[in-house]
């Protein structure tokens, strides 16, 4: 099967590996329908995190089951369904509590790719979502939106949620990336009546507007802040969404925030420490971590994109197969693409 492999910082490649099979009795394979790439990649891509060479790549899907173990009742071959990044066992402590990404019981180690042709997937019986129908029952727009639900929809969304933001709100969102931009999308969608946007590239300002943004920031820093409490007359936002990971962005966040806000915190910390003290003197909560995207789609999102009350999909701004994969990491490292598609198959 054509699998997006690493070779080392700065190189992708598709290469044919064995295809993928059942190894456990929890597991299925998918034939892939569409990937992408994620921001989060571009850590390692760029040398900043450590990633085996010649390691396959991805962890957002959506495709067809091909295959399961013996142990796997709830989805059959043929069923469409969005392979999230998180393989949860839907009967551990953290799945029962609703934090999938968290899951107990997902001990395996084996580096998958979900830029390829075929996936295992393990824990399949619990974790896949099952779409109605097929994929030529739907719009390319609408497959895209689908997509979104592996990953970044589910991700703002969960920064979202662990923001507390309820109706009348007044939202910040730090990030302008696809996980920034779903985390304005669910904020309108919980009922959020302000969002600032913080960004500075035109192209995103402008779809964060689109997903109901009120306003935008472009600054950063000390100046950032300032604006912030401009907007708000100096009260500071009800709620904030860290969709970043940096020292600055967290450091903002906590400063926009009004006393009693809740920070969500979703961006892959880039620090291995954070000064916990300035969250003590104004009151501010700090929740947040790996999103639980099974619990949202079953919940929340699925049902909002098939009403197409939600538009995620739009992040993808490029599209590409495996055999230009290169190209595709090349577009999000040079942010001319918000969000690269690969198309695999029909």
């Amino acid at each position: 099967m054509k699998t997006a492999v690493f070779i080392e910082p700065g190189k992708m490649v598709a290469q044919d590996l064995p295809k993928a099979t059942i190894k456990a009795p929890t597991d299925a394979v998918l034939k892939v329908v569409r990937a992408c790439v994620c921001g989060s990649d571009l850590w390692w891509y760029r040398g900043l995190a450590k990633r085996p060479a010649n390691s396959p790549a991805g962890h957002e899907a959506i495709g067809i089951v091909e295959s399961v173990g013996a142990e796997v009742t709830n989805v059959q071959p043929g069923d469409f369904v969005i392979a999230p990044f998180t393989h949860g066992c839907g009967h551990c402590a953290a799945c029962l509590a609703g934090f999938d990404g968290d899951c107990q019981n997902n001990t395996d180690s084996e580096v998958v790719g979900y830029q390829g042709e075929y996936l295992r997937f393990t824990n399949a019986d619990w974790a896949l979502v099952k779409i109605p129908g097929q994929p030529a029952d739907y719009t390319d727009a609408q497959l895209n939106d689908l997509l979104a639900l592996s990953d970044v929809m589910a991700t703002g969304y969960h920064a979202a949620v662990s923001a507390e933001v309820k109706a009348g709100d007044t939202v910040v969102v730090m990030g302008d990336g696809a996980v920034g931009l779903c985390g304005v999308i669910a904020a309108k969608l919980l009922g959020a009546q302000r969002i600032i946007a913080m960004s500075r590239h035109a192209d995103r300002q402008q779809l964060a507007q689109e997903f109901g943004a009120t306003d935008i920031v472009a600054e950063r820093g000390t100046a950032a802040v300032e604006r912030v409490m401009a907007l708000t007359a100096g009260a500071g936002a009800d709620a904030v969404l860290e969709c970043v990971g940096t020292a600055q962005s967290v450091d903002t966040a906590v400063q926009v925030g009004r006393p009693g806000a809740v920070v969500g915190r979703v961006g892959v910390p880039q620090k291995a420490e954070m000064n916990t003290n300035n969250l003590f003197w104004k009151n501010i909560g700090l929740r947040g971590g790996i999103a639980a995207v099974t619990t949202a789609d079953r919940q929340v999102l699925l049902d909002a994109v098939l009403k197409g009350a939600i538009h995620p999909g739009k992040v993808f701004t490029q599209r590409f197969d495996l055999d230009h994969i290169q190209d595709a990491y090349t577009a999000m490292d040079q942010r001319t693409a918000i969000k690269s598609l690969l198309v695999i198959s029909d």
